[in-house]
């Protein structure tokens, strides 16, 4: 009896020692982090995009320009604005045979301008609009992070943010962001849609002032440029027309489309609201089912065909109406 009451105690003792043993284990160790915490479960930012249908031609893009191993870098500290699938269709990059296609250091250069060089979440970004940051193509990009915490870059919305990496940040973008080809003119030189305006842009010089000098400085400038088709529209089809206009005429006109010390992407137009303009007069926005901008002078809106083409010095929208003031 005396024995069996012995042994009850001691085991009484062990269990009492062995509970108490760890809970002063588990004070020291601290808490168990979840496992999402764990770095090692992450993947790089090469591994999420190659594992994802949604990025097979950012994939394929990525993987003929050779920067593979810059987005598989462990080490490394990016953050990338990722276009689809879909974004790329857009671009004009529907196939992985037309990414082939593709020259090298363009297309190289493109990716690169989605790239910065630090991780930034969409919570770090200031809320503020346009805030210029360097991206690894040497340009600036132009991020916005509303009181609504979405966030845009150069005019484009974030539609997936913060897809956490080892080695960085994936914000999710629906269009393939182009670093600007050169500023304002060169930008609508090189569009053989724009000529017109182009034409009238030189022929506006003859009053003494300066369009193409003016569009050239550093602005910053916002101009809805108007097709060739819009030109034709308003009696002005031919550079011949155009050469026989009022140089003056064309001057008012041309500022008509002009907002100057600001780069206003779509992201930024605010519907119902009336813009000023360099001319003096100011346009109408509105944002329904399609963006529209209005002239004083025309009797119906501008359909906003084409948003956010970046300049050096500015951003281009494409109407399909010449804007009467």
């Amino acid at each position: 009896m005396l024995n069996k009451t012995i042994l009850k105690a001691a085991r009484y003792w062990v269990v009492l020692l062995l509970v108490s043993l760890f809970f002063v284990g588990c004070q020291k160790m601290g808490p168990i982090p979840p496992p999402w915490k764990n770095q090692a479960k992450k993947k790089t930012i090469w591994e999420v995009a190659a594992s994802d249908s949604r990025f097979s031609l950012l994939k394929a893009a990525v993987a003929r320009t050779g920067l593979v191993p810059a987005l598989n870098d462990k080490k490394a500290n990016l953050t990338v604005f990722a276009p689809t699938n879909d974004a790329f269709k857009a671009a004009g990059f529907k196939t992985v045979s037309d990414i082939a296609k593709a020259p090298v250091e363009v297309l190289k250069s493109i990716l690169l301008y989605h790239v910065v060089g630090d991780e930034v979440f969409a919570g770090e970004i200031p809320q503020a609009s346009n805030t210029p940051v360097s991206s690894l193509n040497g340009q600036p990009l132009y991020i916005t992070r509303t009181t609504g915490g979405n966030v845009f870059v150069n005019g484009v919305k974030v539609i997936i943010a913060d897809i956490d990496c080892v080695n960085g940040v994936i914000h999710v973008v629906d269009r393939v962001l182009i670093p600007a080809p050169g500023n304002i003119v060169a930008l609508a030189a090189s569009d053989n849609n724009l000529s017109l305006l182009v034409a009238a842009v030189i022929k506006a010089g003859e009053t003494g002032t300066d369009v193409a000098a003016i569009l050239s400085s550093d602005g910053p400038f916002t101009v809805f440029a108007p097709t060739n088709q819009a030109f034709a529209a308003a009696g002005l089809g031919t550079v011949d027309a155009i050469n026989q206009a009022d140089p003056a005429f064309l001057l008012n006109v041309l500022a008509y489309h002009v907002i100057a010390g600001a780069r206003v992407f779509s992201a930024d137009l605010v519907d119902g609201s009336n813009v000023p303009t360099f001319q003096g007069g100011t346009l109408e926005i509105s944002l329904g089912t399609v963006a529209t901008v209005k002239g004083s002078g025309n009797d119906t809106a501008s359909t906003i065909t084409a948003t956010d083409l970046l300049a050096t010095n500015g951003v281009i929208h494409i109407i399909d109406q010449v804007l009467l003031p």
